[in-house]
């Protein structure tokens, strides 16, 4: 069964620091770019971030670009999301999903996971 499982969300202060972590089973993420996505409440799921395969390319939603770090282990079959500086509108459910080759270009495929709650308050 092709599953991907986030993890790593949690509460934080405003100004604090979360790291995501993103695996799959059943299929290996180190062939796939993978992006991180976030819904907030009574809003469209958003893109927030994607890395290509080798790790060597990165973009970023202007939202989160300086503040959020995506980075992948491919020995270890993951990615992750390191978000820093973390303000009350990141508050969201956020998902990882792979893309369907090494470029950020390509579609996505696959169901999305359950994802990880950010919740972002004081």
């Amino acid at each position: 069964q092709l599953e991907i499982v986030e993890s790593g969300g949690g509460l934080v202060q405003p100004g604090g620091s979360l790291r995501l972590s993103c695996a799959a089973s059943g299929f290996s993420l180190d062939y796939y770019a993978v992006s991180w996505f976030r819904q907030a409440p009574g809003k469209e799921r958003e893109g927030v971030s994607c890395i290509t395969s080798n790790g060597g390319t990165t973009n970023y939603a202007d939202s989160v670009k300086g503040r959020f770090t995506i980075s992948r282990d491919n020995a270890a079959d993951m990615v992750y999301l390191q978000m820093n500086s973390l303000k009350p509108e990141d508050t969201a459910v956020y998902y990882c999903i792979p893309h369907d080759g090494a470029s950020c270009d390509a579609q996505h495929w696959g169901s999305w996971g359950r994802g990880t709650q950010v919740t972002v308050s004081s």
